[in-house]
C-alpha cells in the first residue's frame, strides 16, 4: 500500500463445544509458469491439445534423455520473486523426489528443495480499505509438473495424459500467517493479481494453471502470539493439508470444515493426525487421502543430471528494471492523483486491462467523475451482459468523451446515461450525437425561468403548499425538468425554483 496505513484484521475465531479455537493457515500455490516450452524440454506447453500430442522424449523417460534447463523459465522465476519483495538466491540447485508418480514416466519429481531459486518475501493481502494481512513468502521453488490421469473413460482401465507432464510450476510457499477462510481467499486472489501482473503465470484456476495445497490447524487464543514471538511451531496444533484447491469458494468451505473437524478432535480428548486430506465439494467435507509424510520419505537426493543454477546479479537487476508498476504501487498512485477512495482504487487495479482502460479515461480528466462512470456504468453493464473489459463497445475515448461534455456542463447526469446507453448499442462520437440529436444541457436561465413560472401559474395549489413546506419545492423542479425533456440544467433549475417560491 506504499503510504497507506493498514491495521491487522482479527483472527478467525470459532466456538467449541468447550472452548474458543482459532485458525492457522499456511499456503502452498503451485502456479504454471507463463511459458511457451516445459522446464526441462522444448515440448508445447498449449492448453488442450490432443492428449500426448505436447510430449518430448524427455517427457516421456525415454532411456538416455536429459533434461536441459529453460532459461526463460527461470527468469519467470526471478521475476516473480523480485515482484513479491523476494530475496533472489544467485546460487540454486535441482533434486529429485521419489514418490510413485503413476503419470510421471521417471518416477520421479526433479524440484528444489534444499536450495531454492527464490527465498523470503512478503505479500500485503487487502481485506477492507484501511485493513490488511501481511503474509510472509517463506521460499519459491521450480519444478516440473506431472501429468493427468483419467479414470473416467473405460470402467476396467486408467488413461494417462502426459501433456502437463514436465511443465513449469513455481510453488509459493507462505508462513502461517493466515488467520481466517476470507483470508486465505483474499491471498491467493492477491498473489494470482501479482503474477497477471508480472506475466509469470495466466492465473487460470479453471484450466489447474494455479492450485493451492492448504494447510489448516487450529491452538487456542494466545498460542499464535507465542508462535510469533519465539517461531516454535510447538506452540501451533497439527497441521493437516487439503491438496488441490482450485476454487476461492471451496478454499474457503474447506477451511472451515477441516477447522471444525480438528477441534471436534482435540474437544473430545483424540490427537490430530498429520495428514494429506482432499475437499469432496458434493458432501462439502474433507477426507482423508494418505498420512503426511516428511521429506526424507521421499528420499530427495540432488539431481544428477542438472548442474546447479549460479546467475549474475546484474541479470537479476536488468530483469528487477523491467517490472511493471505492480497493483498496491499502482493502487497508491491512483488515490494521490485522481483522489479516488482506497475501495474505487481497488476495484480499478484489480485487473491489469482495467486499470489501463480507467487511466485512458481519466487523463486529463475529473479522475472521480471517471472512476464512478468506469465502475458503476460501464463495469455494471459488462458484468450483468457476461462480458470483461476487452469485449467493451465503448472505447476509453468515447467514455471520456461523455464525461468532457459532462464536465462542460454540455449535458445532465441523466442526459449523460441516455448517451452512454446510444455509445454502448450504436457507437459514435458522444459530442457529435449529442448535437445531431439536440441532447445539449438547457443552460440558459431565461428559458429556464419561463418554464418555471409557467409551472407556477398553472399549480396556484401547490405553490401554497410547498410556501409551507419547503421540501415540497423538488415536486416544482421536477416538472421543469419533464416540460424540458430533461435538458434543463438541474442546478440552474433548484435555483429559480427556490428564488420564485421564496
Amino acid at each position: 500500500m506504499l503510504d497507506l496505513t493498514y491495521t491487522a484484521p482479527t483472527p478467525k475465531v470459532i466456538a467449541g463445544a468447550k472452548y474458543d479455537w482459532e485458525l492457522v493457515i499456511g499456503m502452498e500455490i503451485h502456479a504454471q509458469v507463463a511459458s511457451n516450452a516445459k522446464l526441462f524440454s522444448g515440448a508445447s506447453t498449449t492448453f488442450g491439445a490432443e492428449p500426448n500430442s505436447n510430449v518430448a522424449f524427455v517427457d516421456a523417460a525415454m532411456p538416455g534423455m536429459l533434461p536441459v534447463i529453460n532459461e526463460y523459465c527461470v527468469e519467470q522465476a526471478v521475476r516473480t520473486g523480485l515482484g513479491l519483495k523476494a530475496e533472489i538466491n544467485l546460487f540454486s540447485a535441482f533434486d529429485r523426489k521419489n514418490y510413485f508418480y503413476p503419470d510421471l514416466p521417471q518416477g520421479y519429481q526433479i524440484s528444489q528443495l534444499y536450495h531454492p531459486i527464490v527465498g523470503e518475501g512478503e505479500v500485503l493481502v487487502d481485506m477492507a480499505p484501511g485493513v490488511a494481512r501481511l503474509v510472509r513468502i517463506e521460499r519459491i521453488h521450480l519444478e516440473q509438473d506431472a501429468g493427468k490421469s483419467i479414470h473416467d473413460m473405460d470402467p476396467n482401465m486408467s488413461f494417462v495424459d502426459l501433456n502437463r507432464t514436465g511443465v513449469a510450476l513455481m510453488e509459493i510457499v507462505s508462513r502461517p500467517d493466515i488467520r481466517g477462510p476470507e483470508e486465505a481467499a483474499a491471498y491467493v486472489v492477491k498473489l494470482r493479481q501479482i503474477l497477471r501482473y508480472l506475466g509469470t503465470c495466466d492465473g487460470n484456476m479453471q484450466n489447474g494453471n494455479l492450485r493451492a495445497d492448504v494447510n489448516v490447524s487450529v491452538c487456542r487464543p494466545g498460542q499464535y502470539e507465542k508462535y510469533q514471538a519465539t517461531q516454535d511451531f510447538s506452540h501451533l496444533g497439527t497441521r493437516c493439508e487439503i491438496k488441490n484447491m482450485n476454487s476461492m469458494r471451496f478454499i474457503q468451505q474447506a477451511i472451515d470444515y477441516e477447522a471444525r473437524r480438528q477441534i471436534a478432535i482435540l474437544e473430545d480428548g483424540g490427537e490430530v493426525v498429520q495428514e494429506t486430506r482432499l475437499y469432496d465439494a458434493d458432501k462439502g467435507e474433507t477426507r482423508s487421502m494418505r498420512s503426511k509424510e516428511e521429506a526424507h520419505d521421499y528420499r530427495y537426493f540432488p539431481c544428477p543430471d542438472l548442474l546447479p543454477l549460479e546467475i549474475e546479479q546484474a541479470w537479476v537487476d536488468d530483469i528487477k528494471a523491467s517490472l511493471p508498476e505492480l497493483p498496491d504501487e499502482k493502487k497508491a498512485r491512483f488515490v494521490t492523483a485522481f483522489g479516488l477512495s482506497e475501495y474505487d482504487a481497488s476495484v480499478l487495479t484489480a485487473d491489469t486491462a482495467n486499470a489501463a482502460y480507467f487511466e485512458a479515461v481519466a487523463e486529463g480528466r475529473d479522475g472521480k467523475l471517471a472512476a464512478n462512470w468506469v465502475i458503476n456504468e460501464l463495469f455494471g453493464r459488462l458484468k450483468k451482459e457476461d462480458h470483461d473489459i476487452a469485449e467493451s463497445p465503448v472505447s476509453p475515448a468515447q467514455l471520456g468523451g461523455i464525461i468532457e461534455l459532462i464536465s462542460k456542463g454540455d449535458i445532465s447526469g441523466k442526459i449523460a446515461k441516455d448517451l452512454f446507453e446510444i455509445v454502448y448499442t450504436e457507437g459514435g462520437d458522444p459530442a457529435a450525437i449529442v448535437n445531431e440529436r439536440g441532447m445539449k444541457q438547457v443552460t440558459d436561465t431565461s428559458a429556464i425561468e419561463a418554464a418555471v413560472d409557467q409551472i407556477i401559474a398553472d399549480n396556484p395549489a401547490q405553490v401554497e403548499k410547498a410556501k409551507a413546506n419547503p421540501k415540497l419545492a423538488g415536486w416544482f423542479v421536477g416538472q421543469v425538468m419533464k416540460a424540458t425533456g430533461g435538458k434543463a440544467n438541474p442546478q440552474a433549475v433548484n435555483e429559480i425554483v427556490a428564488r420564485k417560491l421564496g
